[in-house]
């Protein structure tokens, strides 16, 4: 699929539902829970970031450098 075109999508999906209605905007704990009891749903042996040190270095610094460029606007 074309990139621009998946990014189409993606963007109606977040639109999809008012921040207030997010739950995880809205309840940090709530959020919390559901990462942690996701990760230990995951085999250990498969958790490529606990695997690999540089490849989570990596993932780490591309999502900082995307998160820093000028013109980009974070919801919270």
């Amino acid at each position: 699929m074309d990139p621009e075109r998946q990014r189409e999508i993606a963007r109606k999906g977040g639109k999809s539902v008012p921040p207030e209605r997010r739950s995880f905007s809205q309840n940090t704990d709530l959020a919390a829970k559901a990462g942690q009891k996701g990760g230990r749903n995951v085999d250990p042996a498969k958790r490529s970031f606990s695997q690999d040190r540089e490849l989570a270095s990596a993932a780490g610094a591309k999502g900082g450098a995307a998160s820093h460029k000028p013109g980009v606007v974070k919801s919270v």
